[in-house]
């Protein structure tokens, strides 16, 4: 998603958030952070860098330190303040909702657009003018953006204590315990096998129904525009045994889907560890017992039947059909594939280093509606990439057409420092040109938005209660299987619970119906 402009017409999907074993904590929201930050977390296990304070019994740890962490940007970056939480429960730490209550300020960054650091950057101003009246505060960043500006966070403007990148956060207390000695401190080391399988996340601010579970790390994809591989690194998948018992968690706590989660998670591949480039070089059993994404998805689907299954971000290049055909063969997963193009130009596409065609992508778009005939497609798009012609965007004009998706995340383009369209291309399409072609690209979406719910009236569909309607207090929200939202009267249904609802009108993004009874899932 890049772009000081954009839209997202994607159906709104709140945060899911997470909970250790043994830790119970909320922590953090999406669309209001720290609702309910503040709780008092109790551990059952300390660390030597851990100074909680101990009970009478000497074996439950009590928090009496506060974190106020804010997340920006991916879903990635979301489940990774989870895991964050985590590791700082740890160590004596405890959520607050109050930024001038907390001892130690974390925020999760982006660095996809400009936009979003720039947001960031207002953010560490703001906790900048807290520490003045708190001196004893640290502030920390996080994520992507740390290593391409940790010199000038911490030796040039002087604003963070210390910064850490997105494959470090076991080594927090360490680094915590150098800021506590009076030193700036830093770890922006990408890794080749950190995946944290290991580490079981504190959901944040759950709604106790949906939750992200994180399957690959990095990216190999070198898209022209793109940060993510510098940032994130190279692709290496996690333990398909720690996924399932992951998702065996969450199942006893009474959670109804998991949304598996990678910056691309068709290259899932587990061979017993390492980066997937390396694979070529992995022993003949190695090979033979791997596994692959739609091996993983059939893993997860028969295990867990009840469980609502979905999955994002998909990559054109990478998608195998054998991923669509254990789709078709489990109820439990989603009908919906999120499969960014972001160009219907084929020239554009080269310039992008995208490894697809507009042919090979329409294609592929032919054989999941062939093999899945029901499944929503939406997309990524960007508008006034460099060179960008009026021709190559009535390409993308075309190319939306013809596919017809259902929502999308749509964004003007936005230079990013240390790609490989920054260093070689020229950002020549003028900002006004961006923005009318963006605006047409969102008109086209509406009105095929539209064409796509009007498809689901008079029809029954399954929906999970997830939360109250925004415009409603009498109505709730969800989403089916196809991850189109729908509303409808409360009655006396509940969050969490599976509903057949009749669809009787329809706006561009959401379903309006009313509930004609439970589903077989409950």
């Amino acid at each position: 998603m890049w772009g000081e402009l954009g839209l997202n017409i994607f159906p709104p999907i709140d945060t899911p958030n997470r909970k250790m074993k043994k830790v119970e904590t909320t922590i953090i929201e999406k669309k209001n952070p720290y609702k309910y930050n503040g709780e008092i977390l109790e551990s059952t296990h300390s660390s030597p860098h851990s100074k909680a304070l101990l009970s009478v019994d000497n074996q439950r740890v009590i928090n009496n330190k506060k974190v106020f962490i804010e997340s920006y940007g991916c879903a990635m970056n979301f489940s990774d303040s989870e895991i964050v939480a985590s590791i700082l429960s740890k160590e004596g730490y405890n959520t607050t909702q109050v930024l001038e209550e907390a001892d130690l300020v974390l925020v999760n960054t982006c660095s996809i657009r400009d936009k979003a650091e720039q947001t960031v950057r207002k953010r560490l101003e703001k906790y900048n003018a807290v520490k003045r009246i708190n001196p004893k505060m640290k502030v920390g960043v996080l994520g992507c953006m740390a290593e391409r500006l940790k010199s000038k966070f911490l030796e040039e403007e002087k604003i963070v204590d210390l910064v850490v990148g997105p494959d470090a956060y076991k080594d927090l207390p360490n680094l915590i315990a150098e800021v506590n000695e009076g030193r700036s401190a830093v770890n922006v080391i990408l890794s080749k096998d950190e995946t944290y399988g290991d580490i079981s996340p504190v959901r944040l601010n759950t709604n106790g129904v949906t939750a992200f579970v994180s399957i690959t790390r990095g990216c190999d994809n070198m898209c022209t525009f793109c940060v993510v591989p510098f940032t994130r690194g190279r692709e290496r998948s996690r333990d398909p045994q720690s996924i399932l018992e992951e998702i065996s968690d969450l199942w006893n706590k009474g959670f109804k889907e998991v949304t598996l989660l990678g910056q691309n998670v068709d290259s899932y591949l587990w061979y017993g560890g390492g980066l997937k480039k390396d694979f070529t070089k992995a022993t003949d059993m190695q090979k033979a017992t791997a596994v692959d994404f739609a091996v993983l998805l059939d893993l997860c689907a028969k295990a867990y039947p009840k469980m609502r299954i979905r999955f994002s971000t998909s990559n054109p290049q990478d998608m195998s059909l054998d991923v669509i055909r254990s789709m078709a063969k489990h109820q439990n997963i989603c009908n919906h594939v999120h499969l960014p193009v972001q160009s219907g130009s084929n020239r554009i596409l080269k310039e992008m280093n995208r490894q697809h065609t507009r042919e090979e992508y329409i294609k592929l778009i032919n054989n999941i509606k062939a093999i899945l005939p029901n499944c929503t497609i939406s997309q990524d798009m960007i508008c006034g990439f460099p060179s960008e012609t009026e021709e190559d965007h009535q390409d993308t004009l075309s190319l939306m057409d013809v596919v017809k998706y259902s929502f999308g995340y749509m964004y003007a383009y936005s230079e990013r420092p240390g790609t490989m369209a920054e260093r070689k291309l020229d950002d020549d399409v003028p900002f006004e040109t961006k923005k009318r072609r963006l605006a047409e690209v969102v008109e086209l979406q509406r009105a095929h938005g539209l064409i796509r719910t009007e498809e689901f009236l008079n029809q029954t569909v399954e929906v999970l209660i997830e939360k109250e309607s925004k415009k409603s207090v009498s109505e709730w929200s969800g989403r089916s299987a196809q991850n189109t939202v729908a509303v409808f009267p409360k009655e006396d249904y509940k969050i969490g619970d599976f509903v057949n609802v009749k669809i009787n009108s329809c706006t561009s993004a959401t379903l309006i119906g009313e509930a004609i009874g439970l589903s077989e899932n409950n």
